[in-house]
């Protein structure tokens, strides 16, 4: 809730958390006499649903159509199939879905510039298959689609490897999986990552599942062979659960690849170069994406908006930048990279009929700049300040 205000200028008091409390399965809470949880078994099937669904209409009759409902940390099963049950009734998203394809399509996209290469060009290799996983292999269909290639041929670029080893069109149970049977493969079965990149020889290797090390020196060494410039994308985080350290990528690719991390690295030199390796943090995106459907009071949050979101990070990644090794504009300067990509996304969402303001702002920048938080204290203004803005959020309604 915090990086909404401190990021976006959202002012505090337009942002409540919520905790759906539904039990633990976890042994040692349900036993701790300090566990301030429900201490009972997780609800499931429709006991579940139930409660969501009733939260959901609470919201919207206290607060209607237009309140922005985020939801985080849900487990995978439950992830994709409330955000497809609600997507189109409410205005919500999945921050572990969207937002980190969101930030990592950015990362790719500001990759390609680096090293002067078109997406259709690519092929992707996944190291897990989850949330975030899925959301950057959709996210990536949308943009090659986009650019001009049919949507079968976008779905043969991305190959996605999970616990069970390379997603394969002759697995089990595979027609019931549908987020991952479009990306299924007629090939052997194999959970070898040395063999599966020896078949699919990707251009970029995205590490999602937290198995930390997984990126070793051979399979880096590979990639090098096999790509001028290969990209690679160790995602997982804390850095404890890294696929590879910073220093392992350039080291075991010459100084050749175009990195970037889910968690922080310092920077490293290599041959008397020093890299500052980029990190693929949300913050990027969900605070700017909220600021512009909330001030424009959009019903609902399609897919789109989130790569419209990825581009607009992507135009604020300098030559500089790139040259530095980092494919996201530096965070010291997050706030006006939030209003810049917010300004975007409201003005695609005023160009495609989402926006409910009325009338339309002619200048976004300065419409959404009016409705922002300032969170430095300035006692001889700052009254007037928070009077400013709260006047500018409730002047439409």
């Amino acid at each position: 809730m915090a990086l909404y205000s401190a990021i976006a200028g959202i002012p505090p008091e337009l942002t409540l958390p919520v905790t759906l409390d539904v039990g633990t399965n976890n042994e040692a809470l349900l036993m701790d006499p300090y566990y301030i949880g429900l201490k009972q078994r997780r609800a499931t099937g429709p006991h579940y649903d139930q409660l969501v669904d009733e939260f959901m209409e609470a919201v919207v009759k206290r607060w209607g159509r237009s309140c922005l409902i985020q939801f985080e940390d849900f487990g995978n099963k439950n992830a994709f199939r409330l955000l497809s049950k609600y997507q189109k009734d409410y205005c919500t998203f999945n921050d572990d879905i969207q937002g980190t394809a969101s930030v990592a399509v950015a990362g790719m996209l500001a990759s390609f510039r680096k090293t002067n290469t078109k997406i259709n060009h690519h092929k992707f290799l996944f190291l897990g298959a989850g949330e975030a996983a899925l959301g950057i292999a959709h996210l990536l269909v949308m943009a090659m689609v986009e650019d001009g290639m049919d949507e079968e041929t976008a779905n043969s670029k991305i190959w996605l490897i999970d616990s069970k080893g390379l997603v394969t069109q002759s697995r089990p149970g595979i027609n019931d999986d549908e987020h991952k049977k479009q990306f299924a493969k007629n090939v052997q079965e194999t959970k070898d990552l040395m063999e599966i990149v020896n078949i699919v020889q990707p251009s970029c290797l995205i590490g999602a599942a937290a198995v930390p090390g997984a990126f070793n020196e051979a399979i880096l060494k590979r990639m090098a062979e096999i790509n001028k410039n290969p990209i690679i994308f160790a995602l997982s985080n804390p850095t404890s659960k890294a696929e590879c350290t910073a220093e392992q990528a350039y080291q075991h690719t010459d100084g050749r690849c175009v990195f970037a991390s889910g968690s922080p690295f310092d920077n490293v030199t290599y041959k008397g170069q020093t890299f500052a390796p980029g990190q693929g943090n949300n913050a990027y995106i969900f605070p700017g994406v909220a600021l512009a459907i909330m001030a424009c009071q959009a019903h609902e949050i399609v897919d789109e908006v989130f790569l419209v979101a990825a581009k607009a990070l992507v135009e604020q990644v300098s030559r500089k930048d790139l040259d530095s090794g980092s494919v996201y504009p530096p965070l010291d300067n997050i706030n006006e990279v939030s209003l810049r990509l917010a300004t975007r996304v409201a003005e695609w969402l005023f160009n495609k009929g989402y926006a409910n303001v009325r009338p339309e702002p002619d200048n976004k920048y300065l419409f959404l700049k009016s409705r922002l938080y300032d969170a430095l204290y300035d006692g001889s203004n700052f009254t007037k300040h928070v009077e400013e803005s709260h006047h500018a959020w409730h002047q439409h309604e």
